[in-house]
């Protein structure tokens, strides 16, 4: 890694070299907005068992703050370095192996403190984690959208944002023009794994769903207990709910916050209105 008057250079998975800036000075506060997938079908499974998708994919106004403080790792302090998380949605087992945050971090060369006030819930199928990373390698200007999904399948939508088609595994982002709308999430107190809704998918034959998602079937097998949560929102709202990629979070059109937290979807390069107030905010609990 380059010191802090040099940038540092990264592989380009899509040929050539990314240059990424200097470190800074200062901290920086990177805004993470979540994602949700309104439509998801699955395509083909591959040969190394990932599974290709076609999906759309739209970016909310609910977001995870990051504060990064970077150091020099070549001033002999070895002190330093840590993912701390607060929060409304701070994970209660703090930092896990996997992290994404740290493991965004690695990949662009970079060590940092971190202080993370999480918002978007892990477990959801909002892309908490995901976004986190992807605030990381905008920050760091990397681009390469087959880098990201080295991270991870939903990496490549967060780090370009607004609203897209997504195909491949996740590596191919096709924009789509900005629609404004608005939703009424519900997150259950249920953690749903994507891999394991993966593999109930698979053991279910590869089913479609009339609903758009093809992974509902799966979701409601891996986790039954989603099912009650569907019912409620679809009583309480008059429509039918629809399930933010693997799970757990419920979704219905417009705003209603007697039922769940209220988002609007945002466009690419979207910062909130009060960009200093970034330990406020809702996280879409269940009622």
């Amino acid at each position: 890694m380059a010191g802090a008057q040099g940038g540092v250079r990264l592989p380009g998975l899509a040929g050539g070299a990314v240059t990424v800036p200097p470190l800074g000075v200062h901290p920086a506060l990177l805004i993470a907005p979540a994602k949700l997938t309104l439509e998801l079908r699955i395509t083909g499974v591959r040969g190394d068992g990932m599974h290709e998708i076609d999906a759309e994919m739209v970016s909310l106004d609910l977001y995870d703050s990051i504060e990064l403080q970077e150091y020099d790792s070549t001033d002999g302090n070895d002190n330093r370095g840590g993912i701390r998380y607060s929060g409304p949605a701070a994970p209660p087992e703090g930092v896990g192996p996997g992290d994404l945050i740290a493991r965004a971090l690695h990949l662009t060369g970079v060590r940092a403190d971190a202080e993370v006030w999480k918002r978007i819930p892990a477990g959801a199928g909002l892309g908490g984690g995901s976004a986190d990373a992807a605030a990381v390698l905008r920050w760091r200007r990397v681009d390469d959208l087959e880098l990201a999904a080295t991270l991870g399948a939903d990496v490549p939508f967060c780090l370009r944002g607004g609203r897209a088609r997504v195909t491949g595994i996740g590596e191919r982002v096709q924009a789509l023009p900005f629609s404004a709308e608005d939703f009424t999430l519900v997150t259950p107190p249920i953690h749903a794994s994507t891999p394991v809704v993966y593999r109930a998918w698979d053991d279910l034959g590869g089913p479609r769903h009339e609903s758009g998602n093809d992974l509902v079937p799966a979701a409601l097998r891996a986790y039954p207990e989603l099912t009650r949560w569907r019912d409620e929102l679809r009583d309480a709202s008059g429509q039918e709910p629809r399930l933010a990629g693997s799970g757990s979070t419920w979704f219905v059109s417009g705003h209603d916050s007697t039922l769940g937290v209220s988002v609007s979807t945002v466009p690419i390069g979207w910062l909130p209105v009060n960009g200093s107030d970034h330990r406020g905010g809702q996280t879409p609990g269940g009622r």
